[in-house]
């Protein structure tokens, strides 16, 4: 719950923030000379990629969060079995020990979109989260029904 807290806190600002920096563009827009406009149109830009950005992450967090919820109903949620240091820190190499077999059911079974969550799950704690985010979002395409291409 704290983490959808701060994700809403978090978006609310950048909206907020987008709004404000639209705002200033419009303004130099209606400054009229060509100099003003072209840095308002360039200015309005920013926002527009930013509340574009802010969407599709909001998707991607909605669809991964259907799925773990889907995952739970099944019984199928990986159980965290990580053993941890004093100050609560996931060990290294029981992230690797658990993440190996994470790898090894996903290589088996590579079209169930289950092993691919669950291998996200590995690679989040393993800290890597660009290779997560991969693995959630193939997840996602195989639960949707999308052709997915081999890595």
């Amino acid at each position: 719950m704290r983490a959808k807290i701060t994700y809403l806190v978090t978006a609310a600002v950048l909206v907020f923030y987008f709004a404000l920096v639209g705002s200033r563009g419009v303004l130099l827009i209606k400054t009229g000379t060509l100099l003003t406009v072209t840095f308002g149109v360039a200015v309005l830009i920013l926002p527009v990629i930013g509340l574009w950005f802010l969407w599709k992450n909001t998707q991607f967090v909605r669809r991964a969060n259907a799925l773990a919820a889907e995952l739970d109903a099944e019984g199928g949620l990986p159980v965290d079995e990580l053993k941890r240091t004093p100050s609560g820190r996931v060990d290294r190499e029981s992230a690797d020990a658990v993440f190996a077999l994470r790898k090894a059911e996903t290589e088996d079974a590579p079209a169930d979109w289950r092993t691919w969550f669950r291998l996200a799950v590995a690679y989040h704690d393993a800290r890597d989260t660009p290779r997560a985010r991969k693995a959630m979002q193939r997840a996602i395409a195989l639960h949707d029904g999308k052709h997915v291409e081999a890595v």
